[in-house]
């Protein structure tokens, strides 16, 4: 089966993602044109710079993985959708983390979001390595995966923290995200060895 569709739907759900996430951000009420009016307004700043980052994180290693990849089957379209349903909820969980100004709830909600993202992306990048075969480009790329692995251990210890520590929960988040902010050297050494792929 061809990925291109898969891509493109992929593409197209990231970016309605990010649409959705970036409408959430409301200008002050009508009237104020201080920049001290903007003060309230920093919770739902910093959540959406953090889910932006995230979610592009996703969609830069989602094109990098299957750049390695010629053909899906029905398990990676399943484990596709279950990746981007996951990845639907981070405006919901964006908002209510804002919203509430990082409380203990929101920011373990938050977390569960990420961490179940992580755990989608690694079924996904396991499919499609398992069907390229044990000793294809993706394969070798992905290997034990130990920052995947260490992400999630990351986020669960995040989880548990924001119990008591909320904020300290925020910072483990933005430390994943600096993990995986360039695109996984991994599979971006092998994307540079291999040709030019048509599609």
């Amino acid at each position: 089966m061809k990925k291109s569709r898969l891509e493109a739907f992929s593409d197209g759900v990231v970016a309605i993602i990010i649409t959705i996430m970036v409408l959430e951000l409301k200008v002050p009420e009508h009237g104020r044109n201080s920049l001290k009016d903007l003060l309230p307004l920093l919770p739902f700043f910093l959540s959406y710079i953090l889910s932006f980052i995230n979610v592009g994180i996703y969609w830069n290693n989602h094109h990098h993985m299957f750049y390695l990849v010629d053909s899906i089957t029905g398990g990676a379209l399943w484990a596709n959708l279950n990746l981007l349903f996951w990845l639907s909820l981070i405006p919901f969980s964006t908002e209510w983390m804002a919203q509430n100004d990082f409380s203990t709830w929101p920011v373990a909600v938050y977390g569960v979001n990420l961490i179940l993202c992580g755990v989608a992306y690694t079924i996904l990048s396991r499919i499609l390595a398992s069907h390229c075969a044990k000793n294809s480009e993706l394969a070798k790329a992905i290997g034990r995966d130990w920052k995947g692995k260490a992400s999630i251990v990351i986020y669960a210890a995040a989880i548990a923290l924001a119990f008591w520590h909320p904020w300290v929960a925020g910072l483990l988040y933005v430390v994943v995200a600096c993990m995986w902010f360039i695109p996984d050297r991994r599979i971006e050494q092998r994307v540079r060895a291999t040709p030019h792929r048509q599609e």
